[in-house]
């Protein structure tokens, strides 16, 4: 599943809820509800970094009002949540009887979608 979007301050660990967008043209920094999509020149904030934002010297800020929330999960989530369900609900494939494999190789101890979990060697 697709992870939340990110704050885009250096160091921010937490969930965007706001998008900043410059406009140049009119020296204003506009701080709104999170973007649908995340687009090239803008910037995801967190709820502390959006209302705490200051512009530089000479421009305006222009910010929602409202609150700022997450936004719900998007069909994109819900279908990538599904296939996840449903690729660890498909049975496992069968494996080969023990006395066909070499003792000398690592045999594998269980598998989760393309990765494999090997023993360490004894």
């Amino acid at each position: 599943m697709r992870s939340p979007r990110r704050c885009s301050r250096n160091g921010c660990p937490r969930q965007a809820v706001a998008t900043l967008t410059y406009v140049y043209n009119e020296s204003t920094a506009v701080v709104g509800p999170l973007a649908a999509f995340a687009e090239p020149h803008t910037y995801d904030l967190c709820e502390p970094h959006a209302r705490n934002l200051t512009a530089p010297r000479g421009w305006d800020v222009v910010r929602h009002e409202g609150e700022f929330e997450p936004p719900p999960p998007t069909t994109d989530d819900l279908v990538a949540l599904a296939e996840a369900v449903r690729e660890a609900a498909r049975p496992a494939p069968p494996r080969p009887p023990e006395d066909d494999q070499d003792p000398h190789q690592p045999q594998h101890t269980g598998r989760r979608g393309h990765l494999r979990v090997i023993p360490p060697n004894h």
